[in-house]
């Protein structure tokens, strides 16, 4: 694999990738194509967790009615003074009680935040699948406005969806693959969701199929025999959202996602390039900071190795 081109001196590369690639990665083992176990898959967060590469570590992702499960495993795991104050952040995925999930949530936290709790753990926020834009109304009625929220919208919805999303000061979220090709969207459709988004000030989260940092063909399973396919990469679409929001013109962001050269691409002290366009340090901080948040992936070490391999790190 060919290396994204870095200047001479290691030190003005640091800033800009940490820019960009911080908190980027949730883990979600518990989810195909992975399918862990809830120990195995809080083992292998804790160990990320500890890990050089936990600046690029998000939060744990779990669905509401496996709490009880996560807390029991979280008991089950040695931990230090200085582990226990750290906290570990969580998103949890709705069931189809949204009060009773409120509930489960709001109890959860407290639990965690008691003395003597087992680990410090906090859910900071929670993700549901839409079909129509009115459930965004509706589920927003009955969760925190202070519990952060993303609605994943539908492509045949999304405009009317992320409107709604505007208008009750939520985010959205994209389901960027899965364990078939058919559940890859075309790159227009991805640009065209970001684009929406950013028109109506909406951050948003991807999910599924980024486990590569650029865009490539790959197995869509762990099996020897899965089928491959092209997959997006997390760069592409982390960078196109970037480049979208300081005004690049949808077509050009098409070809941006479906860059699959490392050569083009240069990371140096003030900014990321690709071929002739720039972002600096200030629009790559603001973009994932306010916009382009974080993606959901079954994998942490695939996305870390590939970045090695690419000697970014």
């Amino acid at each position: 694999m060919q290396s994204i081109q870095t200047p001479p001196t290691s030190a003005g590369a640091v800033d800009a990738f940490h820019v960009l690639l911080r908190d980027l990665i949730d883990y979600a083992g518990l989810f195909p194509p992975a399918s862990l176990s809830m120990a195995q898959s809080v083992k292998n967060y804790d160990e990320y967790f500890r890990s050089e590469s936990n600046w690029i570590l998000g939060r744990f992702i779990v669905p509401v009615d496996r709490l009880g499960e996560l807390e029991g495993a979280l008991a089950e795991r040695p931990s230090s003074t200085s582990q226990a104050e750290q906290k570990w952040r969580l998103s949890v995925l709705l069931g189809n009680d949204a009060v009773a999930d409120v509930t489960a949530i709001r109890q959860f936290n407290d639990r965690m935040a008691s003395p003597g709790s087992c680990r410090r753990a906090v859910i900071e926020s929670v993700e549901t699948r839409i079909a129509h834009a009115v459930e965004v109304k509706r589920l927003s009625a009955i969760l925190p406005a202070g519990l952060t929220t993303y609605f994943e919208v539908p492509p045949s919805t999304c405009g009317e969806c992320i409107a709604a999303v505007s208008a009750n000061a939520r985010r959205a979220k994209i389901r960027t693959g899965g364990e078939t090709a058919e559940k890859f969207p075309d790159s227009e459709n991805v640009i065209e969701f970001v684009r929406l988004c950013a028109a109506a000030n909406v951050p948003f989260k991807a999910t599924a199929g980024l486990h590569h940092p650029l865009r490539s063909v790959q197995r869509f399973t762990y099996h020897p025999e899965s089928p491959s396919g092209m997959m997006h990469g997390f760069l592409n679409v982390f960078l196109a959202a970037a480049f979208l929001r300081a005004g690049m013109k949808p077509k050009l962001a098409v070809q941006l996602l479906e860059e699959q050269a490392p050569q083009v691409f240069r990371i140096d002290r003030d900014g990321v390039s690709w071929r002739e366009h720039r972002l600096n340090h200030d629009e790559i901080a603001a973009v994932r900071e306010k916009f382009a948040v974080s993606f959901g992936s079954c994998s942490f070490t695939e996305p870390i190795d590939d970045l090695q391999s690419l000697h970014l790190l």
